[in-house]
């Protein structure tokens, strides 16, 4: 998956979104050089190590790996006015069924290419070249150098076969030169194919052989998008040049030997065409003498490109390549064998596609030490050798793989999956071992299968019980229930009088393990204040009636009181008034 930029060609091809990178190791997993570095559960891709050959881009399952989208330059030399010309890759049949095929020279045409034609052209020219110098070095093995990605692993790492790569330009580069030895040797060329390394490869180019950009498939759809181009909407045109012979087959395995006229079968020992990595890996390390490596990065291909853009099934778009070129030869004028009768011309361009590859500079890798490694080991719990898995859960292939990555500062301590899940292990463990509740696990049949340290202070036991009923230190009734229906969940306060304890217990099943969890909450303090409070509340509540009653007699005897003295008031009122009226 691509993003859109205004990049250098000089920057990086292959980079982390990291929205979407989600710590799942895949592309530490996949890359062939472990070009990522992991970081806080992040990936980044390492550019000094990166074959940007795009696995990671095809194999992440977040979409999180994504490679420079060049698009926006390829537009702008598109707008310049200047001359461009588009190379496409021989592959692109794999990825179009045979009715698009047709249409595309003339789609190219409306998106403004002065010059339209296949890679292929270069891949025959880059065939016969590489054919030449095999000849002439045949007591050596030779190792071809048509896939970008397959050369920038030997310079990078393994650099002992740097002198056996054939030093002859790629079909896109011979392609390039071609073009311009046609319509100008100041015409622009972009480049279109599955192929991500192509853009690195394309920063190293210059002079005739210089590709101004390189477009994936995925971008090229991308830009008919834009333009809302419909294929089906286009005529059906000739691209304005033709390849040579069989080499519309170059992008698959043999497709080299095959271009040149040599044996393409599968059991020449002179030839040995392999796809993918680990395939490429094993043939360096057996290449005999007199023997040509035909080497593809991607497995099965070019076929297999990371950027198709249309996601056409491997074997369908092998498929579709081999038809596309037995019905070109079958329309083509020419024999197979004819494309070997060069000209001036032709031998002149041949001559021009030499190169040299040289080891890089790179900075100086950290030493690793025995004891260094020794370090990691002690640290995730691998000193004892048993302990050393190699179960590549981390991506790496071996522990010691793993190690080196964690010193080199690419790897975390935390990426190892078992160090993980026995720190995991241990957390839950501690956890529970200082737990203030009590924890027990009983077996289907109610026997202790384990407790923690404070239910063994609750119930004053040791692991002796161990293997007994859980009646051997409580009334099993509650347990008994869960057994009888483990779906449910027991949430109760039980006293144990023997034990001078009052538990809030709760108790469920775990099916899959058939197995009985107890937790018990001691709430004996709290019960005890409670018994307490309410006493209290009791011997108020008796003191205030009493107070009440108390006051209540008070309350009728001062009335009591009050009602004689105002009897007595009266009277004597009653008394004086007659008195006054006497007199």
């Amino acid at each position: 998956m691509s993003t859109p930029t205004s990049p250098s060609r000089f920057s990086q091809v292959v980079y982390t979104n990291k929205a979407r990178c989600r710590d799942c190791y895949r592309c530490v997993r996949v890359c062939p050089v472990k070009a990522i570095r992991m970081e806080a559960g992040q990936a980044s891709v390492v550019a000094e190590r990166c074959l940007a050959c795009g696995t990671c881009v095809r194999e992440c399952p977040q979409s999180a790996k994504m490679f420079r989208n060049d698009l926006e330059p390829a537009t702008r030399l598109i707008a310049s006015g200047e001359k461009v010309a588009c190379s496409l890759a021989p592959s692109f049949a794999g990825f179009f069924p045979s009715w698009q095929r047709r249409r595309i020279p003339s789609v190219l045409r409306r998106l403004g290419f002065a010059h339209v034609s296949e890679t292929a052209i270069g891949a025959f020219y880059t065939a016969v070249a590489t054919a030449e110098y095999v000849k002439n070095h045949a007591k050596e093995p030779c190792i071809g150098t048509a896939c970008p990605a397959l050369v920038e692993y030997v310079r990078l790492y393994q650099p002992q076969w740097i002198r056996r790569l054939v030093p002859v330009d790629s079909p896109m580069v011979a392609h390039a030169k071609f073009i311009r030895s046609k319509i100008g040797e100041t015409a622009h060329v972009i480049f279109i194919g599955p192929c991500t390394a192509k853009k690195a490869e394309a920063a190293g180019t210059h002079g005739p052989g210089t590709i101004d950009c390189v477009l994936t498939f995925d971008e090229f759809f991308e830009w008919i998008r834009q333009e809302e181009i419909e294929i089906s909407g286009f005529e059906e045109s000739d691209f304005d040049a033709n390849p040579h012979g069989a080499s519309r087959l170059f992008p698959l395995e043999g497709g080299c030997v095959k271009t040149a006229g040599w044996s393409a079968e599968m059991l020449d020992a002179r030839v040995l065409a392999v796809t993918g990595f680990t395939s490429i890996e094993q043939a360096l390390s057996e290449a005999r003498p007199g023997q040509f490596i035909e080497p593809l990065f991607c497995l099965h291909g070019c076929a297999g490109g990371p950027a198709n853009g249309q996601k056409v099934p491997l074997f369908e778009a092998r498929f579709n390549i081999l038809e596309y070129n037995a019905d070109a030869l079958e329309h083509s004028p020419k024999t197979p064998q004819d494309a070997f009768e060069l000209d001036e011309e032709d031998r002149a361009l041949i001559a021009s596609l030499t190169t040299r590859f040289e080891i890089p500079v790179r900075p100086l890798r950290k030493e690793i030490t025995e004891q260094a490694i020794r370090e990691v080991y002690e640290k995730t719990g691998k000193t004892n050798p048993e302990n050393r898995l190699n179960c590549g859960a981390c991506g790496y292939p071996s522990c010691r793989d793993k190690a080196i990555a964690v010193i080199e500062g690419l790897a975390e301590l935390e990426m190892c999956l078992p160090y993980v899940k026995r720190m995991a292990i241990q957390r839950v463990d501690r956890v529970i071992e200082t737990n203030p509740n009590g924890i027990v696990v009983l077996d289907e049949h109610l026997n202790i299968i384990s407790m923690n340290p404070t239910f063994r202070t609750f119930f004053q036991c040791s692991n002796a019980v161990c293997g007994k009923p859980i009646s051997y230190l409580m009334d099993p009734e509650p347990f008994e229930r869960l057994l009888a229906n483990p779906e449910k969940q027991i949430d109760e306060t039980v006293e144990h009088p023997s034990y001078n304890l009052v538990c809030r217990q709760s108790l469920y099943s775990l099916p899959e393990e058939r197995q009985f969890v107890g937790i018990f909450m001691n709430i004996t303090s709290q019960k005890k204040n409670q018994s307490q409070l309410d006493t209290l509340r009791e011997q108020t509540i008796i003191q205030a009636r009493e107070l009440l009653e108390q006051q209540i007699r008070m309350a009728e005897t001062i009335a009591s009181a009050l009602g004689e003295n105002a009897a007595r008031a009266e009277s004597l009122m009653e008394h004086l008034m007659e008195q006054a009226k006497r007199e």
